[in-house]
């Protein structure tokens, strides 16, 4: 039997820990109740691309492996480049992939983004015409960046880990994958395997590597990606090969070598049907070289992919093709040549719009002569 004294002390230890009891029930209860608030704020200020007039790419893609053509992934981080692109692919009624950048996103800042997308979903309408349009994330670098791209209206996010270890590579990609997909409107995922050269925004490696036909079995099943970014030779920048690899014409433009189909092909036996998509694909036409050149820029050695080897791609399976550089090169070399030849000239809408109409000449012959991606709309 307890003394008085220890029966004293032992109500006065249980009076305690009911006290730290109601406590802890206190603290997890008001944890949960956060978490449960945090999570429905979310939800509540989510932007679905569908309220936006987007679409994700998996019926685009469908459609182009059927069809032979390539949707063309245009990046864009102003109105002047959004403007052309929307003109370009309205007129030559084709689909299209804009395409924003992490450095884009820093740039332009992502609410004015997600509303320019709105907004080039109506111009597109207004110029009498409602083209499919998909916004992508193009190089996202961690899941946090996809995530919040996605519940800003994106249609579609690339994660790109090929800079990681395999496993690592995997891991991510499929954490994205599996975020995506369980939104209410589905989310599509490119994922990378093999490592493209060359600098453009927040994009660089010194060396490339190609995509191993042996590992995009595992990878596409283990994530669940719904399209696959391949290395055959592709390369980011206006400079995607080195002279050394080059062989020069008569009048000293350089001629790269031919990109490796033959990887491309035992890829496609490996996945049959599966989207491929090819980053680092602009030409960079000498004229447009030449002509910043003309006008006082200096751009030694640059060299692209001739337009006949993305034909071919297209009618593969490579359903997106990615180019950003060529329409840097237009509108520079239109500002270039109006500054140059009106150097009284202030008004930026006199040498951002000739700039523009550049590029909407510029885009409207790749959907036509090169991706095949127009009437496909």
């Amino acid at each position: 039997m307890l003394r008085r004294e220890h029966a004293q002390d032992f109500i006065f230890c249980l009076s305690i820990l009911s006290l730290l009891h109601n406590r802890m029930i206190l603290y997890i209860t008001t944890i949960t109740c956060r978490k449960i608030i945090s999570c429905r704020f979310s939800e509540e200020h989510m932007t679905s691309y569908k309220e936006l007039g987007l679409v994700n790419s998996k019926e685009l893609f469908r459609k182009a492996m059927e069809g032979g053509y390539a949707i063309p992934a245009y990046n864009f981080n102003n109105m002047e480049q959004l403007q052309a692109i929307i003109q370009a692919c309205v007129e030559t009624r084709s689909p299209v992939i804009l395409q924003v950048s992490s450095g884009a996103r820093k740039y332009a800042n992502a609410t004015m983004l997600r509303y320019m997308a709105k907004g080039a979903v109506e111009y597109s309408k207004e110029l009498g015409y409602a083209i499919p349009i998909v916004l992508h994330l193009d190089h996202g670098d961690s899941f946090e960046l996809c995530k919040d791209c996605i519940e800003n209206g994106f249609s579609s996010v690339m994660i790109d880990g090929s800079h990681l270890p395999y496993e690592e590579n995997v891991a991510l990609t499929k954490k994205v994958c599996e975020f995506a997909h369980a939104q209410k409107d589905y989310v599509t995922v490119e994922g990378e395997l093999g490592v493209l050269a060359g600098v453009e925004d927040d994009v660089s490696a010194e060396h490339s590597h190609y995509t191993r036909p042996d590992e995009v079995v595992d990878f596409v099943s283990k994530t669940g990606v719904d399209s696959l970014a391949i290395s055959i030779g592709t390369s980011h920048g206006r400079a995607k090969f080195r002279p050394e690899q080059c062989t020069r014409t008569a009048d000293g433009v350089l001629i790269p070598p031919p990109l490796r189909f033959d990887i491309l092909e035992e890829i496609e036996k490996r996945i049959p049907g599966f989207p491929i998509v090819l980053h680092g694909s602009s030409s960079v036409p000498v004229e447009y070289v030449r002509m910043i050149e003309q006008y006082g820029g200096k751009l030694p050695d640059s060299v692209g992919i001739p337009e006949e080897q993305l034909r071919k791609a297209a009618r593969s399976a490579v359903c997106k093709i990615n180019i950003d550089s060529d329409g840097r090169l237009a509108m520079t070399a239109m500002v270039r040549k109006v500054l140059f030849e009106h150097p009284e000239e202030f008004d930026p809408r006199k040498y951002l719009g000739p700039a523009r109409d550049e590029l909407k000449k510029l885009y409207m012959h790749k959907n036509v002569e090169v991706l095949g991606s127009a009437n496909h709309a």
